[in-house]
C-alpha cells in the first residue's frame, strides 16, 4: 500500500470512529426521550388509602422512601440500627441503589475520574444499596409522595428486597464507616450497573414493578420524577 493510499485508510477509519462516538450518544439520547414518553401501567392511578412511600432526588440520583415497619414489611433486620454511625433511625428509610465507586469515593462531579465513568458506563464493578433513615418525611421539592394498594406496595418490597446481599447466615453486609453521615449506611448489593441500568433506572424499574405508571425506560433522574402525580 502506497502513502496515499494509507493516508486514506486512515481518513476513512477515523471518520468511521467519529462517527460512532457522535452516533451513540444521539441514539442514547433519543432512546432516553422516546422510551421516557412511552409508559408502562398505563392505566394506574394512586390509591385513595394504603401505604405511604416518597420517591426522593438530590437532582442526581433517586431513591424510593418506605415505611421501616408496617404490617406488610418489617425493614429492621435488613437495616438495624446498629448499622448506623449514631444508632438511632426514623420511621422511613430512603433505599437507593448504585455503582459501588460513584458511592464511595465521588462523593461530587468534582471527583468524578475516567476510569469511574468508564467502569459504571459499561457494566464493570459491584453495586451497593444505599439507606438513609429519616422521621416523618414530606413531600417538597425534593421528594415526591405517592399512595399505593397493599398489592402494589408488596410488589415493590418483592423488588427491592432481593437486591440486599446476604451473607452465609441471611443478613445484609454493611460496608463499615462509609455513610455519608450519621443517619445512612451502605449494603452490598445484588445486580449490576451500566449506562443501561442507572440508580435511576433501578428506581423506575421498582415502580413499574409495583405497577405505578412510569416510562419504559428512566436512566435519569428527571426520567423518573416527572412521571409522577
Amino acid at each position: 500500500m502506497n502513502r496515499a493510499a494509507a493516508i486514506r485508510t486512515s481518513l476513512r477509519i477515523l471518520r468511521r470512529t467519529l462517527l460512532v462516538l457522535v452516533a451513540i450518544p444521539l441514539l442514547y439520547f433519543v432512546a432516553l426521550v422516546v422510551l421516557g414518553l412511552i409508559p408502562a401501567n398505563w392505566g394506574w392511578r394512586e390509591a385513595d388509602r394504603g401505604v405511604t412511600v416518597f420517591v426522593n432526588t438530590n437532582g442526581v440520583h433517586t431513591g424510593i422512601g418506605m415505611p421501616l415497619v408496617n404490617e406488610l414489611m418489617d425493614w429492621r433486620p435488613y437495616v438495624p440500627a446498629e448499622h448506623l454511625r449514631v444508632p438511632a433511625r426514623g420511621n422511613y428509610i430512603i433505599v437507593g441503589y448504585g455503582h459501588r465507586d460513584f458511592y464511595l469515593n465521588t462523593p461530587s462531579w468534582a471527583e468524578l475520574s475516567l476510569a469511574t465513568a468508564f467502569n459504571a458506563a459499561t457494566g464493570l464493578g459491584s453495586t451497593l444499596v444505599h439507606v438513609d433513615h429519616l422521621q416523618d418525611p414530606r413531600e417538597g421539592s425534593e421528594q415526591k409522595a405517592i399512595t399505593l394498594t397493599a398489592e402494589e406496595y408488596r410488589r415493590l418490597v418483592d423488588y427491592i428486597r432481593p437486591r440486599f446481599q446476604l451473607d452465609a447466615q441471611g443478613r445484609t453486609i454493611p460496608v463499615p464507616g462509609r455513610g455519608y453521615n450519621s443517619n445512612d449506611a451502605f449494603y452490598e448489593a445484588n445486580g449490576g450497573y451500566s449506562a443501561i441500568m442507572t440508580c435511576n433506572e433501578w428506581t423506575g424499574r421498582a415502580l413499574r414493578a409495583a405497577g405505578v405508571r412510569m416510562g419504559l425506560w428512566t436512566p435519569i433522574e428527571q426520567s423518573v420524577m416527572w412521571r409522577l402525580p
